[in-house]
């Protein structure tokens, strides 16, 4: 090698590193690597042991097909595989590992020890490695199988072991990751623990059940069967009912041939299937397997093989909406006219009786117009009634019924041909007899007046706005109001000095100095109770509103790590929640001033966002809370408010310190300045 060469091979010690860059991530990475292996052997019971988040120890152990003592030396070389003998075979996999990175590139950053047995005798072999080096191998008693522990993960390399997260979303990771595996291997038994505690238990079971094993049987109710068969793609599993469609927390998962899948392109296809049939924002759960030829995908064009590339996606994509779509109809989950009458009983068809029923016959007067008073008299309403025999009979009644003997109807008419019960004293109806007569008279007092008056009076208009000033502006002995402007926060308005106006429900204008502000009212709400929950959590004072029946709410093992890592901050809002074991929690509990909302759902969403967020830092956690109640319990848009509430909510706008803007950077308010206003009527 001259001088001037400056390229090298890299020992096969750092090249691992390297590798296990893109390959080990985090303990969830070995995880995946590990069990992956353990299914490829043939296991039909796998047990997972992690202690701390997998910083400390991972431990699979599986009871597989196991290695003699040369395959489990070479299984820690890098690209020594047992599933791949020429690039043909890139193309027709069946296993879920096969480039030979996983082990190597976990022996090049962490300690490890394999204890394997291929055979039923009981006697196996014992590898011990640390950092790509080999320092122990020997023979030892051991079960059929194989069982791996990784110890100290990143404990030669310190700048990958410093950006870990914590220990509660490390785990959320890994929960992550065994749930995938399991999802697509029912036939197996997985077992999980962690610090010595079982997290899951899933016996093999049918794919239905190992859903609701891994997310709770409430699942159940919102699953439907989705079949399809056809020569270039086989498509089952299931997907949600639109009535169970959230804004966060859906579980939706594609797994392809055993494997699982992100697929952005076939997610449009399953959500475009519920178009108009769930409110826009909010998604369906759904577990949809694909089995196709592995030669028509390549599952090599990513480190964790995760994104999967089909040869005919456009063509799997109009299977798989139609297959959504058709699952959607067969079980009436959009509207549809249902003419089956299997099962209903036999109502024998209508049949001509020899007795016919003749229909009533009606005789009106069309001209009658019982609110042209002036053009009805008595002798008109005497001769309309005169001509129809059932309406004489009828008029007949009312007077023997009403009249007081001696007296006429006609005569206690009035010029409307109506009894006048306001004048006439000798109106007085008799009920059954004389004796039991009710004076009516004394009820109808005040009422008289002639028929040239108006049957109403019209009540004076009251201008809407006052006399004294025009609306929005203050006079001159009011206080002199501060200017607001978007640049800069003002003071507070002066409590009446002042009108509001709500328009639409959604905006509140408001006149100041500078010209007409228009405040946002449901993001002012957000600004104001977003500071009033960041002032409890840090008070620790949240008075917590006990509730008469508990609610009960489901987490999955991944998400329990998260909904656990910030329960004192939810407390701290007033929040109480017990753990009843297996995911399951009852809400005792919730913070005052939010009754009306759905504490199941809220606290849910708060995982949810948790999880997409990240969160680390405990004030960003503190933050994220505060944040997603304050948007769950600010007014919503359209709510009408009294001038009352308007004040007192730009009130308490202005006495944050930050008015201008929302917590998560949105705008609350806006100023029309003067001179726009002006320009607008030129």
């Amino acid at each position: 090698m001259t001088s001037g060469d400056v390229i090298r091979l890299l020992p096969d010690s750092v090249a691992n590193q390297i590798a296990a860059g893109e390959v080990i991530q985090r303990p969830a990475s070995v995880i995946k690597e590990l069990v992956e292996n353990a299914v490829d052997a043939g296991a039909k019971n796998i047990e997972v042991l992690v202690t701390d988040a997998g910083k400390t120890c991972i431990r699979v152990i599986d009871d597989g097909r196991g290695m003699s003592e040369t395959d489990a030396r070479m299984a820690f070389e890098r690209h020594a595989t047992s599933k791949i003998r020429e690039a043909a075979d890139l193309f027709a996999l069946h296993t879920m590992g096969f480039r030979g990175e996983a082990l190597a590139s976990i022996a090049a950053v962490a300690q490890v020890e394999l204890k394997t047995c291929s055979s039923d005798d009981g006697l196996g072999t014992f590898i011990q490695i640390s950092g790509s080096q080999v320092e122990k191998q020997e023979a030892v008693a051991c079960q059929r199988g194989s069982d791996f522990s990784v110890k100290n993960l990143f404990f030669n390399v310190p700048a990958r072991r410093k950006f870990l997260k914590s220990n509660q979303t490390e785990l959320s990771n890994i929960v992550a990751e065994f749930e995938r595996i399991a999802l697509v291997n029912p036939d197996i038994s997985f077992v999980l623990s962690h610090n010595g505690t079982e997290m899951l238990n899933l016996p093999a079971i049918p794919l239905r059940q190992r859903i609701m094993g891994v997310f709770g049987k409430k699942l159940n109710q919102e699953l439907l069967s989705l079949d399809i068969d056809t020569t270039m793609v086989k498509i089952h599993g299931y997907i949600g009912r639109p009535e169970s469609a959230r804004k966060k927390g859906a579980r939706q998962f594609f797994f392809v041939n055993g494997r699982y899948m992100r697929h952005p392109y076939f997610h449009k296809a399953v959500s475009s299937a519920y178009d108009n049939l769930i409110p826009v924002g909010e998604q369906v759960s759904y577990f949809i397997y694909f089995e196709v030829e592995p030669s028509d995908i390549d599952v090599n064009i990513h480190p964790t093989k995760t994104e999967i590339k089909f040869e005919n996606e456009q063509a799997v994509w109009q299977i798989l909406s139609a297959a959504v779509k058709e699952t959607l109809g067969r079980f009436n989950a959009v509207p549809s006219i249902d003419f089956d009458t299997e099962g209903m009983p036999d109502i024998p068809a209508f049949e001509n009786s020899p007795y016919t029923v003749a229909p009533p016959q009606t005789s009106f007067d069309p001209s009658y117009n019982p609110f042209n008073t002036a053009a009805v008299s008595p002798s008109a309403y005497s001769s309309a009634s005169a001509t129809n025999k059932e309406t004489e009979s009828f008029g007949q009644d009312v007077r023997e019924w009403a009249a007081p003997k001696g007296t006429s109807v006609r005569s206690s008419m009035n010029k409307g041909g109506m009894p006048d019960f306001g004048r006439s004293g000798n109106y007085t109806p008799s009920f059954g007899s004389h004796k039991n007569r009710v004076e009516w008279e004394p009820l109808f007092e005040g009422l008289e007046r002639t028929s040239s008056e108006p049957d109403i009076q019209p009540e004076e208009v009251q201008p809407f706005f006052p006399e004294s000033t025009a609306w929005g502006q203050t006079s001159q002995e009011d206080a002199v109001v501060p200017s607001f402007s978007g640049e800069e926060n003002e003071k507070q308005p002066q409590e009446n000095s002042m009108r509001h106006y709500q328009y639409k429900g959604s905006y509140i204008l408001t006149s100041v100095k500078s010209g007409l502000m228009i405040i946002n009212q449901q993001r002012a709400h957000i600004r104001i109770l977003f500071d009033r929950y960041m002032a409890q959590i840090e008070s620790r004072k949240n008075a917590s509103q006990r509730m008469l029946f508990p609610d009960m709410v489901h987490f999955s093992p991944s998400e329990v790590p998260v909904l656990e890592e910030f329960m004192d901050d939810l407390n701290a809002l007033g929040f109480d929640l017990s753990s009843l074991g297996g995911g399951t929690y009852s809400i005792n509990g919730i913070p005052a001033g939010i009754e009306g909302l759905n504490p199941e759902k809220l606290v849910t969403d708060m995982v949810q966002t948790a999880i997409e967020k990240g969160c680390k830092v405990k004030e960003e956690v503190q933050s994220m809370l505060a944040l997603s109640l304050a948007k769950a319990a600010a007014i919503v848009p359209g709510q009408v408010l009294t001038d009352e509430e308007m004040n007192r909510l730009v009130d308490d706008l202005f006495a944050v310190s930050t008015p201008n803007y929302t917590p998560d950077g949105k705008t609350v308010l806006a100023v029309l300045k003067e001179d726009d206003l002006e320009k607008m009527f030129k």
